[in-house]
C-alpha cells in the first residue's frame, strides 16, 4: 500500500448523498479475485448507457475531471453492503481521498485498510468546495494528511480530523498485513520454535 503524506490533486464534484456501493461498484462486477482492475467499472451504471457507451454528462466522463483523484461527495458516502470492492474500484480509478460531510462506517473503514483518505469537513464547507469544483473546473486541492489540512488556492485552510493510528497506517502505508508483517522476524522464530515448546505426546 502506498504511503499517504500530502497530494495535489482536482477536485471532481459527485453532489448525491446517499451514494452507495452498489453504485460505486454494481454488484455483477465482483467476480474477479484480484483486487486490480475494477476501476473500469466505477459507478458503471452512471458513467455508461446499456449499450455501454458512455453518459457525455457525467461528471467523470469530462474533461479535466476524468483525471480527477480527489472526489467532493455528499453525505452517508458509501453506504450499502460493506463490500470492499469500492475502495478498490475508485482506487483503481485513481482517486487517493474523498470529502464528504459524512460516510457509511464499513466504507470509512475500509478506505484506511485501502490506502484512500476519506476526509469528514462540515456540510456548508463540502457545499462550497462542490461549487468550486463545478465552477472552476480543474480546481486542484492539497491535502497534507500530516497537518490535517485540506488547502484551497494555497490560502484557504481546512482542517479536519482522523483517528491518530488510522493516520500513522497511511503515512507509513501499512495494511493489516504489512503492520503484521513488521513483525515477520518474530513471527518466523514462534513458528520455528512452537514444535519444541508444545512436543506431541
Amino acid at each position: 500500500m502506498d504511503a499517504f503524506h500530502k497530494h495535489v490533486g482536482i477536485a471532481a464534484p459527485l453532489d448525491r448523498a446517499n451514494i452507495d456501493t452498489d453504485a460505486i461498484i454494481p454488484k455483477q462486477f465482483l467476480k474477479r479475485i484480484e483486487r486490480t482492475g475494477f476501476g473500469q467499472f466505477l459507478f458503471f451504471e452512471w458513467r455508461f448507457t446499456p449499450d455501454q457507451q458512455p453518459h457525455t454528462e457525467f461528471v467523470l466522463n469530462t474533461a479535466p475531471y476524468d483525471k480527477a483523484t480527489i472526489l467532493v461527495a455528499g453525505p452517508n458516502f458509501g453506504c450499502g453492503s460493506s463490500r470492499e470492492h469500492a475502495p478498490w474500484a475508485l482506487l483503481d480509478f485513481g482517486f487517493k481521498a474523498i470529502i464528504a460531510p459524512s460516510f457509511a462506517d464499513i466504507f470509512y473503514n475500509n478506505c484506511f485498510k485501502n490506502g484512500i483518505l476519506p476526509i469528514v469537513l462540515a456540510d456548508d464547507i463540502v457545499a462550497s468546495l462542490t461549487e468550486l469544483a463545478k465552477t472552476k473546473p480543474g480546481t486542484e486541492l492539497t491535502i497534507d494528511l500530516e497537518q490535517q489540512q485540506v488547502i484551497v488556492d494555497d490560502k484557504t485552510v481546512y482542517t479536519f480530523e482522523v483517528d491518530a493510528y488510522r493516520k500513522m497506517l497511511l503515512l507509513e502505508g501499512l495494511d493489516d498485513i504489512g503492520l503484521s508483517l513488521q513483525h515477520e522476524a518474530l513471527i518466523t522464530k514462534y513458528e520455528q520454535d512452537a514444535p519444541f515448546a508444545r512436543p506431541i505426546a
